[in-house]
């Protein structure tokens, strides 16, 4: 019996599509935060956000989520993603650009 197809371990994500409740909010924080750069916006439907001139690594959109909650803790949704930083140095200053703008950061030792 041949074995399961496994994904190559180099093997990354390209981007990623988040509903959001607000377009601008979002955008403070991974615009005016974390330093991506705004590719494209749709008014208050979606904007795409990148790194280093890609299409997008991010796509906030409010199509179905406008004005909405956070999801209760037991509901399904995106509980994690990952933004590969070239240095332990770029993340620690991205780390520190989120404390500053007030994002709580759950599993993340912070050093003073």
């Amino acid at each position: 019996m041949e074995s399961p197809y496994q994904v190559p371990s180099g093997t990354s994500i390209g981007h990623v599509h988040l509903k959001v409740a607000d377009i601008d909010r979002a955008l403070a924080f991974y615009k005016g935060a974390l330093g991506f750069d705004q590719v494209m916006r749709l008014g208050h439907h979606a904007a795409f956000m990148s790194a280093g001139g890609y299409h997008h690594h991010i796509a906030l959109n409010t199509w179905h989520s406008r004005n909405g909650s956070p999801a209760a803790p037991n509901h399904t949704g995106l509980y994690h993603f990952a933004i590969r930083y070239p240095t332990r140095r770029d993340l620690a200053k991205a780390v520190r650009r989120a404390i500053d703008a007030g994002v709580p950061l759950q599993g993340v030792p912070i050093m003073a």
